[in-house]
């Protein structure tokens, strides 16, 4: 997703608390990036997740003066940073900032949970405050937009997240088992999966790492789970293509997997909730299942008939959301937004240039 905003503003620099040329190298070149003070910190990139108090004061003092449009992509901290009172800052933004309205479901994930609740109330008040700074938000899914006007009483345009079709393709699904792929985090519900799957007597295979993998491996003793770790674009492809369904346990904000399942031709189970809801057409590209409990997980997967779901039909629907139609889009929104009243004479100059 980043690399496709990026590149819709080819000239641009781009700045970012650290940056990492061997993890992200081919979403954007080294020479547009700007890092902050955090970046010569010895193993900030290893230790991120425990930088989270030092974020805001990243992203506060970036020098943005200089520019009339900003556009910013965040779950939490970018959506923070100063600029002219006559520039616009469009902010795209993929959820609000989970320590602030699901502290003991994220914290530990994060490393947060080591840090005294005092530390990360003054986040939440930061990240309130924050979130009145930005010209207008465009969020990546309806459910992100109603939890944007929720939280920050602000409305936000729309523009569904795009997933990278080009990068699938479809496969056989023989593989005869479910699949999860996911970070290993607790509101990830993962246990869930491992659960389900174990009461519906269908092998799990799991992709993914994350500081939950301890307890989860724990969990799946005695199970048909496997665990298969971080993997190469090649063999997720793989996996993603073989498996009969792929698995979508928690809520997410919006999730981009049921469509990777879908490019890659596959069916998806998903729990009813969150983005999940504007994903997914049941009956038609998977079903959701209506408790976040194991026994309701496991009740859909042993009705559920991977071969009713045309590969064709998932792939078609999966490009539905791909980066062209996002492209156009987010393009219409900036253009909507530069020509709103509040936006100013610099955004009327702005059009005027594209």
């Amino acid at each position: 997703m980043f690399r496709h905003v990026a590149d819709a503003y080819p000239e641009a620099p781009v700045y970012t608390s650290l940056y990492d040329a061997r993890a992200t190298g081919d979403l954007v070149a080294a020479e547009r990036v700007r890092t902050s003070f955090l970046q010569r910190l010895p193993g900030s990139s290893r230790y991120f997740r425990y930088l989270a108090p030092f974020y805001p004061a990243a992203f506060e003092r970036f020098d943005l003066s200089n520019y009339d449009l900003i556009v910013s992509t965040t779950t939490a901290w970018a959506k923070g940073v100063r600029f002219r009172p006559d520039a616009v800052h469009v902010c795209y933004i993929h959820t609000v900032s989970r320590f602030a309205f699901a502290y003991d479901q994220y914290v530990g994930g994060f490393g947060l949970g080591r840090i005294a609740r005092p530390v990360v109330a003054r986040l939440t008040a930061w990240d309130r405050a924050a979130a009145m700074r930005p010209t207008a938000f465009i969020a990546n899914s309806r459910n992100v937009a109603e939890r944007v006007r929720r939280y920050y009483g602000r409305d936000a345009f729309v523009a569904h997240c795009p997933v990278d079709v080009e990068r699938f393709a479809i496969g056989s699904g023989d593989g005869a088992y479910a699949l999860v792929v996911s970070r290993l985090l607790p509101y990830k519900r993962v246990e869930l999966a491992i659960a389900g799957c174990a009461l519906a007597g269908i092998p799990l295979r799991i992709v993914g790492t994350g500081p939950a993998e301890r307890a989860l491996r724990t969990a799946a003793r005695g199970t048909r789970t496997t665990f298969l770790g971080a993997l190469s674009d090649a063999d997720l492809r793989r996996v993603l293509g073989e498996a009969r369904v792929v698995v979508l346990p928690g809520e997410e904000d919006y999730g981009l997997v049921p469509l990777e399942a879908n490019a890659s031709g596959r069916p998806v189970v998903a729990f009813g909730a969150g983005g999940a809801l504007e994903t997914i057409r049941p009956g038609v590209t998977g079903e959701h299942f209506a408790e976040p409990t194991a026994a309701s997980l496991a009740a859909t997967l042993r009705g559920f008939d991977a071969d009713r779901y045309d590969p064709a039909v998932l792939r078609a629907h999966a490009e539905t959301f791909g980066p062209e139609p996002f492209k156009r889009r987010f393009a219409s929104l900036v253009a909507q937004i530069l020509r709103s009243p509040g936006a100013g004479g610099v955004a009327r100059e702005l059009l005027e240039q594209r």
